[in-house]
């Protein structure tokens, strides 16, 4: 090299690069030694053990708690009881939620974990679950004691809770009469409270468990029928009292008092339907169809599940004619019976019916409907019934079901056209028909039931409002000159449907009645007016008691009376 010649400086650059990467290599293979060593400690594993222990708790899953025991936990329990004791103590505190913190250090052999219980009680607890552990690092495992299963315990104590309810609140009618108040639920109106306000008693053996979860004294008085059922949470409010770890207190919280409900119930019309029954066994069922509001229920009107007879034939002939497959103007022979699947199906008291498909539902003719239901099938009879709302949980507290057999068990083309006119093993309460009328006094938009007063009205779309319109111009005959002209008013057009269901064959050989024909139908009809602008809508079933354009017509026809009357 010649004197004088400078070396380059790059290569400086890099010699000064390389002194101080050396190092820094260096201290990363420490750092990465340093987080092998920490996460193949004992304590690692065993934090991570505890924390897959109570994820598990927070889930629900006890199966997968079960599993990291020790074998001599799971020797001295089983995992359905291991199970059970879990969800015992969630049912006794009403856990709702919980949330679980990072697992502390292992002292003593065990590790603390804080936890957030949330209830529906209780409020909220804060408290540390100190978990114990055999064996140490990867082959630990929890060692199960019963201050494991809630938060707060200690030892060998167990958790418990001594709980009350605060006073009942108050039932008013529409009108803001009292129908029940204080501990002895007294009216001013005891007539109406005795029909529709129901009792309270001991809470049902097959409710226990219910009750239970939601905190009620074992005692305690619960709504078992009526008004007081349907309202008993509301009514009832929230239960409150102690939560205790053995005989320590964990947390107090008092009862939270029920609230006042006003009821759509209006004395009135109530009154009209009870007359009405006129001391018969039976039930009727009235409502405001442009809100859904139930104005009345006397006797067995929304509890009894009865075969709905003719009044079936409604939804049967909204599926019908929404399908296309028939017509108002559409004729039938004049029959006296129809056989479907070799079996002959016979028209009430052996009658010849037929004509025009109009004429055929304004006289309620059985051998016109039931083939024409087996020809629209089981899917649709089954789905349009569904949309009226068959199979379907009923709005109002402690109403009895209406069901209608699924499509696929329904049947054979006889059991669908017994089905379609309301036998086979259809089961319908009044107010699901009452409802279904309310449909068509709507335009094909069913209007969900409810029993409080001033909630927004809901509907639910059924059918469109072309086919509603045939249907009420069906439903208008049957009561000008079909069967229920028994329940036609002066001056007002009615619109309705009766239905006699048979509870066993009335007919003979010939198709006329047997001598005891009344005691083995049950009588129905369904109505509203006026059409056009419907005020009232209204349905009665008489179980064992004849027909029902002779029975159940008139009785609608007096409630009916009484709502047109009644200020609006």
């Amino acid at each position: 090299m010649e004197a004088g010649t400078r070396r380059p400086r790059r290569r400086r650059g890099v010699r000064w690069r390389l002194r101080f990467l050396i190092p820094l290599v260096a201290l990363a293979a420490v750092a990465a030694g340093l987080v092998l060593v920490i996460r193949g400690s004992p304590g690692h594993a065993e934090r991570n053990l505890v924390t897959g222990y109570v994820r598990a708790w927070a889930a629900g899953d006890y199966g997968r708690m079960y599993s990291l025991l020790d074998p001599a936990s799971r020797a001295r329990t089983s995992e359905p009881r291991f199970a059970a004791a879990y969800r015992h103590d969630a049912m006794i505190a009403t856990v709702e939620s919980i949330r679980t913190g990072r697992p502390g250090r292992r002292r003593a052999g065990e590790i603390p974990v804080n936890t957030v219980v949330k209830t529906r009680l209780f409020g909220t607890l804060q408290e540390t679950l100190y978990i114990p552990l055999t064996g140490s690092g990867s082959s630990a495992t929890v060692h199960f004691v019963p201050s494991l299963l809630f938060p707060g315990l200690r030892g060998h104590e167990r958790l418990g809770r001594r709980t009350e309810l605060g006073p009942r609140a108050t039932l008013f009618a529409a009108d803001g009469t009292a129908l029940a108040q204080g501990p002895t639920r007294s009216s001013s109106i005891p007539d109406v409270a005795l029909q529709i306000v129901g009792v309270l008693g001991p809470i049902p053996p097959a409710q226990a468990a219910v009750y239970a979860s939601e905190g009620y004294p074992r005692d305690a008085k619960v709504g078992l029928d009526g008004l007081e059922r349907a309202f008993q949470p509301a009514l009832a409010g929230t239960p409150g009292g102690e939560l205790l770890a053995g005989h320590r207190v964990l947390v107090r919280n008092p009862p939270t008092p029920g609230h006042d409900v006003t009821t759509t119930i209006e004395p009135g019309l109530e009154r009209a339907a009870v007359a009405a029954l006129a001391g018969r066994f039976g039930g009727i069922a009235v409502m405001n169809p442009r809100t859904g509001a139930l104005l009345a229920l006397a006797g067995v009107a929304f509890s009894a599940l009865q075969p709905p007879g003719s009044t079936m034939k409604i939804i049967t002939a909204t599926a019908a004619l929404e399908a296309g497959i028939v017509k108002l103007s559409d004729t039938f022979p004049i029959n006296t019976s129809a056989t479907i699947e070799g079996y002959t199906l016979h028209n009430a008291g052996g009658e010849a019916c037929g004509g025009t498909f109009l004429n055929a539902f304004a006289v309620s003719c059985n051998s016109v409907f039931a083939p024409l239901g087996a020809r629209l099938g089981g899917a649709r009879l089954v789905d349009m019934a569904e949309r009226y709302g068959f199979d379907q949980r009923p709005p109002v507290a402690g109403a009895a079901e209406s069901t209608i057999p699924s499509a696929s068990s329904i049947g054979d083309a006889l059991a669908v056209g017994s089905s379609a006119i309301g036998q086979g093993r259809v089961q319908a309460t009044v107010l699901e028909m009452t409802d279904v009328a309310a449909t068509i006094a709507m335009g094909g938009r069913r209007p969900i039931p409810t029993l409080q007063a001033h909630e927004p009205p809901r509907f639910v779309p059924v059918t469109n409002p072309r086919v509603a319109g045939l249907l009420q111009e069906m439903m208008i005959a049957v009561v000008r000159f079909g069967t229920g002209t028994a329940a036609a008013i002066p001056g007002v057009t009615v619109a309705g449907k009766t239905g006699t269901a048979e509870l066993q064959n009335t007919a003979t050989s010939s198709g006329s009645n047997t001598a005891n024909a009344n005691l083995e139908t049950d009588a129905w009809f369904v109505g509203y007016a006026p059409v056009g602008a419907p005020r009232i809508v209204a349905g009665a079933l008489f179980p064992n008691q004849g027909a029902g354009g002779a029975t159940a017509a008139p009785a609608v026809r007096q409630v009916l009376v009484a709502g047109l009357q009644a200020p609006h």
